[in-house]
C-alpha cells in the first residue's frame, strides 16, 4: 500500500476508537464480581503473584509493578518458569492473579493444580468467562471485547488494553481502600522526581557550618563580599551577637548599591542589607523551599531554628542539583 498522510491518520484514530470502545465497555463488569477480586486482594497477608505468558505477561508484570507502587505488595512470575521451580515463591499467605484472554494458555494451566493444592485463592483476569481459568478461579473478571484493533484479528490490541485497564481499577480501588497517601508513594519512589519533592527536606541539601556565608551586623560591606565570594551563593546572612538573623545581603543589593557610589571599605553591611527577610526551617521540604523562591523571585533563602538563629543556607542551584526543579 502506498504511504498516504491521511489514511495513516484514518488508521491511527481507527485503532484509538476500537480500543477506547473497548476500554468503556468495560464499566458493566465493574460488578460483585470485581468487588470479590477487590477483597481478596485487600485482605491478602502475603503477596499478589501475577502471572501471564506472552503479550498477557506483558501486562501482568505491568499490573504487578502498579500494584507494589500503590500499596499492595506484588511481583510478576512467569508460568513457563513458574512450572520450574518458580512456584516456590507463591506460598499459602499470597494470591494469585493470572492473565489469558483466551483462559487456556496452557502454562497457566499446568501450575493451577498447585495453586489449588496450597489452597491460594486465584483471581482470573480473562476475556473467555467459559474458559478452564474461568472456571477455576475463586472469581474472574472479564475484559473480552468485541474486537481487536488489528485488522488481522490476530495481534493483541484491545484485549491486552483492558485486561490493563481492569488491573490499574484494581490497584486504584486498593490504594484508596487503605488510604494510601503522596506520602506512602514517595517511599516506593525514592529515586524518582516525585519522591525527591515529597522527600527530601531543606536538611538534607542546606549547607551548614563553615559552607554557610554569615557576617556580623557590625561588618562592612567589604567583609560581606568577601564571605559572598568564598562561600559561593549569592548571598550572605547578618546576624546578631546571638547568631539571631536580622537580615541578607544578595548578588541582587549589591547591583541596588552600585549606582549609591558607597565606599564598601566605611559603609556598614546593614546600610544596605535587606532587612527582615523571608527565612526558612531545616525540616521543610525543599519542593516548598523551591516554591517560596519562586513566589518571592528570590534565589536563595536562609535556615534558622526555633530561635530565628541562622543554622544553614540554600539557593536555587542546590534545589536544581538536587533534582526538584
Amino acid at each position: 500500500m502506498k504511504l498516504n498522510d491521511q489514511k495513516l491518520r484514518e488508521l491511527g484514530l481507527a485503532v484509538i476508537q476500537v480500543e477506547a470502545q473497548a476500554v468503556a465497555n468495560l464499566a458493566v463488569q465493574i460488578n460483585d464480581n470485581f468487588v470479590t477480586a477487590c477483597k481478596l486482594l485487600f485482605s491478602c497477608k502475603g503477596r499478589v503473584v501475577v502471572i501471564g505468558m506472552g503479550k498477557s505477561g506483558h501486562i501482568a508484570g505491568k499490573i504487578a509493578a502498579t500494584l507494589a507502587s500503590t500499596g499492595t505488595p506484588a511481583f510478576f512470575v512467569h508460568p513457563g518458569e513458574a512450572s520450574h521451580g518458580d512456584l516456590g515463591m507463591v506460598t499459602p499467605q499470597d494470591v494469585v492473579l493470572a492473565l489469558s484472554n483466551s483462559g487456556e494458555t496452557g502454562e497457566v494451566l499446568t501450575i493451577l493444580p498447585i495453586i489449588k493444592r496450597l489452597g491460594v485463592p486465584l483471581i482470573a483476569i480473562t476475556g473467555n468467562t467459559e474458559s478452564t481459568l474461568a472456571k477455576f478461579a475463586t472469581t474472574y473478571l472479564n475484559v473480552s471485547v468485541e474486537q481487536e484493533a488489528c485488522p488481522l484479528g490476530l495481534a493483541p490490541t484491545s484485549s491486552t488494553t483492558a485486561a490493563l485497564v481492569m488491573g490499574d481499577a484494581l490497584a486504584v480501588s486498593l490504594l484508596e481502600a487503605r488510604g494510601f497517601t503522596r506520602d506512602d508513594f514517595a517511599l516506593s519512589h525514592p529515586g524518582g522526581s516525585l519522591g525527591k519533592r515529597l522527600l527530601l527536606r531543606v536538611s538534607d541539601i542546606m549547607h551548614v557550618g563553615n559552607s554557610m556565608p554569615s557576617v556580623p551586623e557590625s561588618a562592612l560591606i567589604s567583609h560581606a563580599l568577601l564571605e559572598m565570594t568564598e562561600k559561593q551563593l549569592g548571598m550572605t546572612a547578618v546576624v546578631e551577637a546571638d547568631n539571631r538573623v536580622i537580615g541578607i545581603f544578595t548578588d541582587g543589593d549589591l547591583r541596588r548599591m552600585l549606582g549609591k557610589n558607597l565606599d564598601i571599605h566605611s559603609t556598614p553591611i546593614t546600610e544596605v542589607m535587606t532587612p527582615h527577610c523571608k527565612v526558612i526551617t531545616a525540616d521543610m521540604l525543599a519542593a516548598e523551599a523551591m516554591q517560596i523562591m519562586e513566589q518571592k523571585k528570590i534565589n536563595a533563602l536562609i535556615v534558622v531554628d526555633d530561635q530565628q538563629c541562622a543554622i544553614g543556607a540554600l539557593n536555587m542551584h542546590d534545589l536544581i542539583k538536587a533534582g526538584i526543579v
